[in-house]
């Protein structure tokens, strides 16, 4: 059986670093363009997954991971290939003129100005040779900057790197999908067929697809087959098929907006054209019996400095709409809104009522909330006047015909514009509603949409639109119905609308930051977020996101694919590698999510997908409940079925607790499957919306096989075993690692140390003490009494006796508390530019610290970092168990004392000697200390450490020459 190269080694900072800068394209991703779906998976890390198994390890592994990287693009001549930016002047300079190598042989090309800031490259400079050498001085994160992804360029035919990748891989491919093949023809002696049986957005398959694998793709969500059913079907079709769908889009986004213009609805009294429309929602003040409108802010743009004032009339209120304000104004705006903490701040008579009390909300005899507004019916679309909660327009935003945008409040005009889109709607809703031009399901209760239902009453999908975004809608859907040629336009079509329902319903925020004044998704988390206040498109700003966006989609020639709507305990499809991103526990319920989309489908998916369902069969999807875990085994255990012998699993997922860890693996264990590998690609974005859990900013990679034989063990026979393949597996990992550019942090080394544990237990066919069901059952809810867990937790504490701080003392190093040791390798992460949260979480639980909060200075994704000494100044640390009384502490105290009484180490020296009562006996432990903080001095990354570094250092002086 052949050994892969990801059961062996993974470039893991590397593809960790790549997956966060395709994260980071957000909307430019080549996925996002075609439709919303939640935590679709990078495609680099897919790409470099598949590899990572068709890839055999050799007995050379150094070569190895050289092979791989040049297949990744990831290599030197790699990254070269895929610059598409140049160095300005100034910042070519800056490069060469640090590096005193370069310096002297190219600061000759360079003009500087009198005052030595504006720099000219000369005319006859050899550029390129510049551009190459100083590209080649950077870090890896740097030189990615200034590249494209790795699945937007491919290496030349011709390219010389094919032959080393030929040479050892004993192929002749000049391509990588004539790569995949060959080496598929190696592994399995024919082509390999992927397959992803929670497809999800598509990444997986789409992939697969675009390297030369056969993909094989089924979810039971019909909103994800069709996702990625779109995706290999664009990527098979040529260039006048995708013009065709253009064409078409044009002429129904024409047909549209000829019957806009017909209506007049989005036009002022002078011709102007509508873009946007503001709306809020009003309640009448229980207290004073004021009517108040309804907003958490009155500032209506940042940049436009454009606010709303309201003016009081009678027992209502009149919203002024003002450009230009002043800054008083703005402040002003900003800080007056009537919603905050979830209560309504009444302007007229003071008074706080609880949105809960505006309601009338109430509690049933089991406890449980029944919201107290007026459910709404079927066919409307609109509050009604004696509604607790109304609506109304409060802000227009026009476009004069030179390009420029105004808002001014509604007037006479456009009320009477309001008006008849509100007919237009009432007149037509019931038929567009039988015809599936707009929704007419119910909204079923749920974790997510019991939400909408509490919160405003709405109990039918079209609930969620007001009437210009239904009359919008509609007629896109009408005119496509009407018009359509082919099941891709339809599906296009589909596709287009979502997007649509995506950018404009009354759950899009409007959004008021110095570059943004606009709406902002529905789905901009996990979730349906009702708005006091929202936008509404009109359909020229609507155009932004009817268009499908093709332009990142390359064409894929000799495309093989197959998508299936289907349970995925039902597969009968084989694959060689199945690699899955499974719906984990509590994370996304993307059987109620999809239903908002699933609602405008009714008809068009007949047309586009005959025989698919369109429902979200919440009653079969994997849910996080008491049936999880049985679930998963059955669905694995099926897949386990339908692969080869030397076949593979990888299974992505997100947790990092080892009670997590010990109810995946027993899922795993009991699917027969048995773990080879393990390891986290961190990508750092943010998880706002998700649910709380357990959770790190990256992908775990499980790396699975077939178990085989009949092996029993006994417990107290492993923890050995475990040992000693936790120091292998570490060793190993550092004797590969690459010095000059790390490619494992200590959480990798932690990660390792819980997949080696796996390892071991996973290899065998049964544990002799260990019932699998109860063990399951003891993880899921009572993990401190889990022997797995326990095995895991042991692992996890061999690992931290391995990942000992460079130059540290392994003597001393025992003798840190757990917080010490906590913020000394924090800080040593932060020396080597790694400033991820994830890092500090894994730390947490490796050290047993609860609580760190205290000690950063920094806790948001990538920027994440430790407190100096100026930061903690003397503050009393409470909340960090065995920090407040430690050396370290006191170091770090008396820094800070030494830098604020004029520069003083003195000051320093006494500040410990005066606080540590075994001075004289500490003082090795004390030099350790100090030199591993004065060793943050002139790190590129760490400015913020400059001062405490150096002063680290005096007082290390007076410490070493202190004798008694």
């Amino acid at each position: 059986m052949t050994t892969s190269f990801i059961e062996k080694q993974f470039p893991v900072s590397k593809v960790s670093k790549e997956s966060y800068k395709e994260r980071k394209a957000v909307q430019s991703q080549t996925l996002t363009g075609l439709g919303k779906w939640w935590g679709r998976k990078p495609l680099v890390l897919v790409r470099s997954a598949i590899f990572g198994c068709l890839l055999p390890a050799t007995d050379n592994p150094k070569k190895d991971m050289e092979i791989f990287l040049k297949i990744m693009t990831m290599d030197e001549s790699g990254l070269w290939l895929r610059k598409e930016k140049n160095f300005s002047a100034s910042d070519l300079y800056e490069i060469i003129h640090k590096t005193p190598r370069l310096d002297k042989k190219y600061s000759m090309w360079f003009e500087l100005d009198d005052s030595g800031e504006k720099v000219k490259v000369m005319k006859d400079a050899p550029r390129a040779e510049m551009e190459r050498t100083a590209f080649d001085t950077l870090g890896y994160d740097a030189r990615i900057a200034l590249c494209v992804r790795p699945e937007q360029t491919e290496r030349p035919k011709d390219d010389f790197a094919w032959s080393e990748i030929n040479q050892h891989l004993g192929t002749s491919a000049h391509s990588l999908t004539e790569l995949t093949q060959q080496l598929s023809q190696k592994r399995f002696g024919e082509n390999v067929t992927v397959g992803d049986c929670f497809c999800g957005g598509g990444s997986i398959p789409f992939e697969a697809a675009r390297i030369g694998c056969i993909a094989y793709a089924s979810d039971l969500n019909p909103i994800a087959g069709m996702l990625t059913q779109a995706s290999l079907e664009l990527a098979s079709s040529s260039i006048s098929e995708r013009s065709k769908i253009s064409a078409f889009q044009d002429k129904i986004y024409s047909i549209v907006n000829k019957q806009i213009l017909d209506y007049g609805v989005e036009s002022s009294e002078n011709g102007d054209r509508a873009d946007a429309y503001l709306y809020c929602h009003q309640a009448t003040c229980p207290e004073c019996g004021c009517m108040i409108p309804l907003s958490p802010t009155w500032v209506i743009g940042q940049g436009s400095r454009t606010v709303a004032t309201l003016e009081k009339l009678g027992n209502e209120y009149i919203i002024n709409v003002e450009s230009n304000a002043s800054d008083a104004m703005m402040q002003k705006a900003k800080v007056s809104g009537t919603i905050k903490s979830n209560a309504m701040v009444c302007p007229c008579c003071g008074k706080t009522t609880p949105i809960s009390v505006l309601r009338h909300d109430r509690t049933d005899s089991n406890g449980n909330m029944i919201s107290g507004l007026r459910l709404w019916e079927k066919d409307e679309f609109s509050f009604r006047k004696d509604d607790v909660i109304t609506e109304r327009l409060y802000a227009i935003r026009y476009v004069r015909s030179d390009g420029k945008r105004f808002y001014r409040a509604p007037n006479a005009h456009d009320l009477q514009n309001e008006r008849i889109v509100q007919q237009i709607v009432s007149e037509n809703i019931i038929e567009w509603q039988r015809e599936g031009y707009i929704p007419s399901s119910k909204i079923e209760p749920g974790y997510n949409t019991d939400q909408v239902i509490r919160e405003r009453g709405w109990t039918h999908w079209n609930h969620l639109f007001n009437a210009r975004q239904l009359l919008l809608h509609a007629l896109l859907q009408k005119n496509a119905f009407e018009n359509v040629e082919s099941s891709l336009q339809m599906m296009c079509s589909t596709l287009s609308v979502h997007r649509c329902c995506n950018w404009n319903s009354r759950l899009c925020s409007w959004g008021v930051g110095q570059a943004r004044e606009s709406m902002a998704q529905t789905f901009y988390n996990q979730a349906f977020n009702t708005m006091w206040n929202y936008g509404t498109r009109g359909l020229s700003l609507l155009s932004g996101v009817y268009y499908l966006n093709f332009k990142e989609l390359p064409i894929i020639e000799q495309i093989q694919y197959n998508v299936d709507l289907t349970d995925a305990r039902e597969i009968s499809a084989k694959s060689d590698l199945w690699i899955t991103d499974p719906p984990y526990a509590d994370a996304i319920n993307y059987h109620e999510l999809t239903e908002f989309f699933l609602a405008w489908d009714k008809v068009a998916f007949s047309r586009s997908f005959p025989g698919w369902y369109t429902d979200s069969k919440r009653i079969l999807a994997v849910k996080g409940d008491e049936h999880f875990s049985q679930s998963m085994i059955e669905i694995y255990r099926n897949l386990r079925e339908h692969m080869p012998d030397d076949g593979m699993q990888i299974v992505m997922f997100t947790h990092s607790d080892p009670a997590v860890w010990a109810q995946l693996a027993l899922i795993m264990w009991k699917s027969g499957l048995r773990v080879t590998a393990a390891w986290n690609i961190t990508t750092e974005t943010d998880r706002s919306g998700y649910n709380d859990g357990n959770y790190v900013q990256g992908t775990v990679l499980l790396v699975l096989r077939k178990q085989v034989g009949d092996d029993e063990a006994f417990l107290d026979e492993l923890n050995a075993d475990v040992k000693a393949e936790v120091k292998n597996q570490i060793e190993s990992m550092q004797a590969l690692d690459d010095k000059e550019d790390p490619n494992f942090s200590d959480p990798d080394y932690v990660l390792a140390a819980y997949a080696a544990s796996l390892k071991v237990l996973t290899s065998y066919k049964t544990i002799g003490e260990i019932d699998l069901d109860y063990e399951l059952n003891l993880a899921i809810h009572e993990p401190t009494k889990s022997k797995v867990v326990a095995l895991i937790e042991r692992a996890k504490k061999i690992a931290y006796d391995f990942i000992i701080p460079l130059n540290f003392d392994g003597y001393l190093w025992k003798e840190l508390t757990p917080a010490e040791r906590f913020y000394v390798k924090g800080l040593e992460s932060e020396k080597n530019g790694n400033y991820q949260i994830s890092t500090y979480q894994e730390y947490a639980r490796g050290f047993a610290i609860s609580s760190y909060g205290q000690l950063m200075a920094n806790e948001r994704a990538n920027t994440c970092r430790l407190k100096t000494p100026q930061e903690f100044a003397m503050r009393t640390i409470g909340d960090v168990p065995d920090f407040e009384a430690s050396t370290l502490r006191l170091i770090l105290a008396a820094i800070h004392i030494a830098i604020k009484e004029d520069e003083n180490p003195e000051k320093g020296l006494y500040h410990i000697k005066n606080n540590l009562p075994d001075y004289w006996a500490s003082r090795d432990m004390i030099k350790q200390l100090l030199a591993f903080l004065k060793d943050a001095h002139g790190i590129e990354n760490m400015p913020h450490w400059e001062e405490a570094a150096q002063m680290a250092e005096h007082i290390y002086v007076l410490v070493d020459n202190d004798h008694i």
